[in-house]
């Protein structure tokens, strides 16, 4: 029979309790805790850790690219209604209401940038399940999985996924099978889960997507029946970049 502290949390597998327990006792004997207080300390000390061991794996399966990040986004570039937005989506709100984010700006504006960085702070600050994937590898996937008659399954898959972040939509290549999937992960979604969604292609556009008129029609209703709608509409960050080097 176990009668040693340090087994009994092993076998209870509470690692944070074993690490923390002699530094802790030396502290509540110090300050004549009761038991409740040092029980108390003990867990909080273990909840920490497996908030934290969280949220690493929730950064690791996101696949945000490590650059995104709210520091890293310089929101001088921001206009004042998408800083005033951004402030809003922040508080994590929109993914409990299961509604979407939709950024639309030529490209070199720093959409994916902003939508990652977001992404990121939703898991930092709340553990809110994020997957980053550029649209046209999403499509891929699921028509992959449609050949393979597991489309149904590789959708269950994604929903663990409290947010989506589709990448570039106005990128797909365009054919029918593609709009067919792609249109089938949006309407799985709706009102359900939450999408975050970077186009270089306004509304009005979306045809070039989706090809028929009505199908265009029912994927905007979906996407803006719920959603904050952000416009970029400053100069190219890759374009000062460049302006910045021949100056130099």
């Amino acid at each position: 029979m176990k009668n040693n502290a340090s087994d009994l949390l092993k076998d209870l597998k509470l690692p944070v309790f074993i690490s923390n327990f002699e530094a802790i006792e030396k502290k509540a004997t110090k300050a004549n805790w009761s038991y409740e207080e040092f029980l108390k300390e003990l867990c909080l000390g273990e909840l920490d850790h497996r908030k934290e061991v969280k949220t690493q794996r929730l950064l690791k399966q996101s696949k945000i690219p490590p650059q995104y990040t709210l520091d890293g986004l310089d929101q001088k570039l921001l206009s004042t209604k998408v800083r005033a937005a951004l402030r809003s989506l922040l508080n994590g709100q929109f993914v409990s209401a299961g509604s979407n984010v939709l950024a639309f700006v030529l490209p070199g504006r720093g959409k994916s940038h902003l939508l990652g960085a977001l992404g990121r702070e939703l898991i930092l600050r709340y553990n809110i399940s994020v997957y980053f994937t550029p649209t046209f590898k999403i499509v891929e996937k699921l028509l992959v999985a449609k050949k393979e008659f597991e489309l149904e399954n590789t959708l269950k898959k994604l929903d663990k996924f409290e947010v989506i972040i589709l990448d570039d939509i106005g990128y797909v290549q365009q054919s029918r099978e593609e709009m067919e999937v792609l249109f089938t992960l949006l309407a799985d979604r709706y009102e359900r889960k939450s999408l975050m969604i970077s186009s270089n292609l306004v509304f009005s556009k979306w045809d070039q997507i989706f090809k028929d008129p009505m199908t265009t029609m029912a994927a905007v209703d979906r996407l803006v029946h719920h959603s904050t709608i952000l416009e970029f509409d400053w100069e190219s960050i890759r374009a000062k970049e460049a302006k910045s080097k021949k100056i130099n």
